[in-house]
């Protein structure tokens, strides 16, 4: 049986259906195209002056005696070292060299932005040497009743390597100019974990060195003391020149010392003189010693050894420390060969 055909609608029938589907279903929203992406307009590129090659040299030797909450006083100017870098590049009268470099600090009254203030004078001392100078630290001051030699490792302290900017991919030894800074290992953070006899003997801290002739000292026969009273006295005395009795009635008419006293402090300073001279004594027994044992080749560069004291050059960021330079490294160094 034949199935039957679908009735034909009639145009009207047609209209009928269409005009009963929903509005939207009827227009179909256009299709959106992918816009072009506007570009961004060009940011201007960050400019950073480049390094020099031995800028941060200086930043590498640790300060040595400068006391740990003053240590950050040194960054509060930008202090420029071109004078040292030159020295140490080619053409440099280090050039080609073995050096090694410690650092320390001097406070100075300067003229600042047109006012006086201490400011934190950081400075270099280069040892033109093939041997390190020491590998001891000396403990003193006027505070301390007695000075110490320490090994440098006591004071997480000793000569590590330097290597310039553009050689840090390079070995050590293939280096023209061996440089060595004195650095420490002690983390400021770890500062309050330890004594304060401890910390205080960072502040202390100055570069050893043993001269192979012994230096004429003119403070070889001066004392530096603190008489513990309240307030403390603290004075220089001369064996040769000062008289004791002389010496403590003077700090009784200063009403330094109690009348009293007098007799107790001159037997302190007595004591003291005693201690100094026993001090001078086995110095010279070990500089005898030393020099009998050493290797003639470290021998003969002792014997040539210079020193360099280096400060900042003057800048439009920096005040000019021309004024206050000195030849005077410290108690053991003594005094450079060449200032600049």
């Amino acid at each position: 049986m034949a199935r039957p055909r679908g009735k034909k609608r009639t145009a009207a029938e047609a209209a009928a259906t269409e005009s009963s589907k929903p509005e939207a279903a009827a227009k179909e929203p256009a299709k959106r195209g992918r816009g072009k992406r506007v570009k961004a307009p060009p940011r201007p590129t960050d400019y950073f002056p480049e390094k020099r090659n031995l800028e941060d040299l200086w930043l590498s030797a640790f300060p040595v005696g400068t006391e740990w909450e003053n240590i950050d006083k040194i960054k509060e100017f930008n202090w420029n070292f071109e004078n040292l870098e030159k020295a140490l590049e080619e053409g440099g009268e280090l050039y080609g060299k073995t050096v090694y470099l410690f650092g320390s600090t001097e406070p100075q009254l300067l003229y600042v932005n047109g006012e006086s203030k201490i400011v934190l004078i950081p400075v270099i001392v280069v040892v033109d040497c093939l041997f390190p100078p020491s590998d001891k630290i000396g403990i003193n001051s006027v505070q301390r009743e007695n000075e110490e030699i320490l090994p440098m490792k006591a004071m997480k302290m000793a000569w590590v390597p330097y290597v310039p900017l553009e050689d840090r991919l390079s070995r050590i030894d293939s280096l023209e100019t061996k440089i060595f800074t004195l650095g420490c290992t002690q983390r400021r953070s770890a500062l309050k974990h330890l004594k304060t006899e401890r910390v205080k003997k960072f502040d202390y801290c100055m570069p050893y060195y043993m001269p192979l002739q012994p230096i004429e000292d003119e403070d070889d026969t001066v004392i530096n003391f603190l008489y513990p009273l309240e307030p403390p006295i603290v004075d220089d005395f001369n064996w040769e020149m000062d008289d004791y009795e002389d010496f403590a009635d003077q700090k009784v008419k200063d009403e330094d010392l109690p009348e009293d006293e007098k007799e107790k402090f001159k037997e302190f300073l007595k004591e003291k003189v005693r201690e100094r001279k026993r001090e001078l004594k086995q110095a010279k027994e070990a500089r005898k010693k030393a020099i009998d044992d050493m290797d003639p080749k470290k021998k003969e560069a002792f014997e040539n050894i210079k020193f360099y004291k280096f400060y900042p050059v003057k800048t439009p960021d920096t005040p000019d420390v021309d004024s206050v330079k000195s030849k005077y490294i410290n108690r053991y160094y003594r005094n450079t060969h060449y200032l600049i």
